[in-house]
């Protein structure tokens, strides 16, 4: 990927194309499933189609931005030997499985207390693993520093737009297999998921439709806060959540900025509203969705609630990953 990736402008039609080509060896494209028991959990009053990011080889939409980050730096930093990235889980597994790809050594950092099973994901992909810190801001500041102590290392950050570029596959994929959505219901991480479907609206010609929603939880509030004030508003902390894909307590800048110009609005949901969410994903469609992942679902239901979605109303619900622990599953199935 030549075109240098500045900005949310410079993610054109060419350069999510470059992109897809870049993913195509490794990723086949994923479905988009319309489920009626999904539709009858709105009370058959809408029609909606469900993005299966959950079927990629990490479970998670983020491999798709982590092989287009590597193959640029492959290509441009040809001296770089060891990759170095924090995560939560899904970021991790990306530049794992992307780093293996690519012949990189792969250090990993994650807070104390992450899941055990994406730990092990990430270590089977040949990562090494440091625990370091609380929460994800802690790990992260970490990572920074292992990078100026080691020669030939280069930090992966969880938001970059050469990222994005690949995320926006996943968009590109959904809206031209659905190309008259309504709305699109789109959990938001640090951000990366959410503007690369924003890069595909733009680039398919769709203008502001479908409408964007993106979707955080309670528990995680600072990009609802920030969209509110119109500026980056942090957070002292996140508490446990079922949604710790998306567990951010510091929003990044540029995506804020995106989600700021291309996002109709943000929901924020309950934790039990998620968890019901979680068990529906799993009746309806007999699939696991993580908690990140059944964000989108948990909005509609909110929104079918207030009233804000109108009957026949075309729906995509961007389901952006599997990922979900066994123990998580357990409390889930026990509600």
């Amino acid at each position: 990927m030549a075109t240098p990736l500045q900005g949310f402008d410079d993610l054109t039609s060419e350069v999510i194309r470059d992109a897809e080509r870049i993913i195509r060896p490794h990723l086949a494209a994923t479905p988009q499933i319309r489920w009626p028991l999904l539709e009858a959990a709105c009370g058959n009053r809408l029609a909606i189609w469900t993005k299966h990011e959950n079927h990629l080889p990490t479970g998670a939409f983020k491999i798709r931005g982590g092989l287009c980050y590597l193959d640029w730096l492959s290509r441009n930093h040809p001296d770089v030997t060891t990759i170095v990235a924090a995560t939560r889980g899904n970021h991790g597994q990306s530049i794992a499985f992307a780093s293996r790809v690519y012949g990189l050594g792969c250090r990993i950092v994650v807070p104390h207390g992450n899941s055990p099973e994406k730990n092990a994901a990430m270590k089977a992909y040949g990562a090494e693993l440091i625990e370091h810190g609380t929460d994800f801001q802690a790990a992260l500041e970490f990572a920074e520093e292992l990078v100026t102590a080691r020669p030939h290392s280069h930090f992966v950050p969880s938001f970059d737009w050469r990222l994005v570029s690949g995320t926006a596959t996943a968009g590109w994929e959904f809206l031209q297999a659905v190309p008259d959505l309504d709305t699109l219901y789109v959990p938001i991480g640090l951000g990366s998921g959410i503007c690369g479907v924003a890069a595909a609206r733009r680039a398919l010609a769709r203008g502001r439709f479908p409408r964007l929603v993106g979707v955080i939880t309670e528990a995680a509030p600072a990009y609802g806060l920030s969209f509110a004030a119109g500026r980056v508003v942090s957070t002292e902390g996140v508490p446990q959540t079922l949604a710790d894909g998306v567990a951010c307590r510091v929003p990044h800048e540029e995506a804020l900025k995106t989600i700021l110009s291309e996002v109709d609005r943000i929901v924020t949901v309950s934790e039990n509203d998620l968890k019901r969410a979680l068990q529906i994903h799993l009746e309806a469609t007999h699939q696991l969705a993580e908690g990140a992942a059944a964000l989108p679902l948990a909005a509609l239901f909110q929104e079918v609630a207030e009233g804000q979605e109108r009957v026949g109303t075309r729906i995509g619900l961007m389901q952006s990953g599997g990922n979900l622990d066994s123990a998580v599953l357990h409390r889930v199935l026990d509600g």
